[in-house]
């Protein structure tokens, strides 16, 4: 006898995002087992790790868990968090938490979460690094004791089994720190006793939500059911449809192994995996396997400081300087390292060129000004500290607005500035200083579970 699916509402791609209260409700209707939804990523960069703040907006986050928290609550279905706060550590998850505690108080509502941390502290880690457990994930250099020490907030990547562990109590919201993208979806799944696998996959797709349909989107609901051996994944938004193609392309998303997807504890194996088109917008995967790693290993993410940023932005619309920048950032470049060689100074100086190479930079394969019109110009300095990147930005910028070139007819300047202040200071700035695996840990015990009680 076949067991009933497990159903999971996926509202949108990263909380905050926002959905649709109509395919919110649709979703709802169709009685779920669990609503969960990813609340980060690496994407935006290192700042708001390093920072401790959140890429998404407070009142947006607050928008998106309000509807999810009472249409559960409402129900009986729990709600999963992953990567809260955007980035996972101690202080988004602090975050995301008084978010929803704010939410309990106003609606009245008495809230039992769980909360999982995934932040790590420094001297586990340099004994992990002293004993070789700590090793490079791709082009990232060996991890330095001095690189661990400058680095802010340090977290790792989770699995399913803390999100499990925390089920036991059966939460009404569980609050993950960083975790991996899928298992917020399919934790409960696999300790309902479903397929890893399969529900390691579902979550693949699920955690962008309808980015998997035709036309897609990040900010609409998807909806997933999970059998014995297969699972099926439709939009909720009769607008839109997933296809055989939509979803097979959304499984090879982010991936550089077509058949391989590793994680946390072992990679799934997609070389048997089927498609299918079961409705004009139902598609029914099967075939996925879970290939278990000899031993348990999670990713590492931490991001240090490393100086502060002022930009200037400026556009030019002359073609006889359109056609000489290069020579002309050249000149302006070394007018700045000129005028500041007795300053002692340390700073980097970048010019993007939009029109140009301003979104690939060097990586750009036709990095020609011909037939362009108009350029972009955004002069971007670092320094150890504002004072210094103000310093060289503003140079920079006047040497520009002045800067004298063949064939240059007006003197006025040679910019055009949208904005005054013309310069802009960005605070300071962040690289990823690890993108590391941790080897050979528990993957229970290095996440604690904090359970408690909000509102009432």
């Amino acid at each position: 006898m076949m067991r009933e699916e497990f159903r999971v509402l996926s509202p949108t791609a990263i909380l905050g995002y926002g959905f649709p209260l109509a395919s919110f409700e649709a979703g709802l209707a169709r009685r779920p087992h669990l609503i969960a939804v990813d609340g980060g990523s690496t994407d935006p960069g290192p700042y708001y790790l390093g920072a401790g703040v959140s890429f998404t907006d407070r009142g947006a986050v607050k928008r998106d868990l309000e509807i999810m928290i009472q249409g559960g609550k409402a129900q009986g279905i729990p709600v999963i968090v992953g990567s809260a706060g955007g980035s996972g550590a101690d202080a988004h998850l602090d975050w995301c938490r008084e978010i929803v505690a704010e939410i309990a108080q106003e609606r009245g509502l008495t809230l039992q979460v769980a909360l999982i941390r995934s932040q790590l502290e420094k001297p586990m880690l340099q004994e992990a690094l002293n004993n070789g457990k700590i090793t490079p994930l791709g082009p990232a250099p060996s991890l330095e004791p001095d690189t661990l020490n400058a680095t802010t907030n340090i977290v790792a990547q989770m699995g399913a089994e803390p999100l499990m562990e925390a089920l036991g109590i059966q939460p009404d919201v569980i609050l993950a720190g960083r975790a991996y993208d899928p298992v917020c979806f399919a934790a409960m799944p696999i300790k309902a006793g479903y397929d890893p696998a399969l529900s390691l996959h579902l979550g693949k797709i699920l955690e962008c939500a309808a980015i998997a349909s035709t036309p897609g989107s990040g900010s609409d609901c998807m909806f997933g059911t999970i059998g014995d051996d297969y699972f099926r994944v439709e939009p909720l938004n009769p607008a839109r449809k997933c296809t055989t193609l939509s979803v097979a392309a959304h499984t090879l998303y982010e991936k550089s192994d077509p058949y391989r997807l590793p994680g946390p504890g072992g990679d799934l194996d997609l070389t048997a995996c089927q498609f299918v088109q079961e409705t004009e917008n139902t598609v029914r995967v099967s075939g996925t396997k879970f290939a278990p790693s000899k031993h348990y290993t999670v990713k590492l993410e931490g991001a240090r400081p490393v100086g502060y940023r002022t930009v200037s932005i400026a556009g030019t619309r002359d073609p006889i300087m359109i056609r000489q920048i290069d020579p002309i950032v050249d000149g302006v470049k070394e007018r700045v390292a000129d005028n500041f060689k007795d300053a002692d100074l340390e700073y980097t100086l970048h010019f993007h060129i939009y029109g140009k190479n301003g979104v690939m930079a060097g990586l750009e394969p036709t990095p020609t000004t011909e037939g362009s019109h108009e350029l972009g110009i955004i002069i971007e300095a670092t320094a150890p500290n504002q004072t210094q990147a103000d310093t060289i930005c503003a140079f920079a910028r006047s040497t520009m607005l002045h800067y004298g070139y063949e064939g240059r007819r007006a003197t006025a300047g040679n910019l055009a500035f949208p904005y005054s202040p013309s310069d802009f200071q960005g605070g300071a700035v962040y690289e990823f200083s690890l993108y590391h695996l941790l080897h050979d840990v528990d993957p229970v015990s290095l996440f604690p579970v904090e359970y408690v009680t909000l509102g009432g």
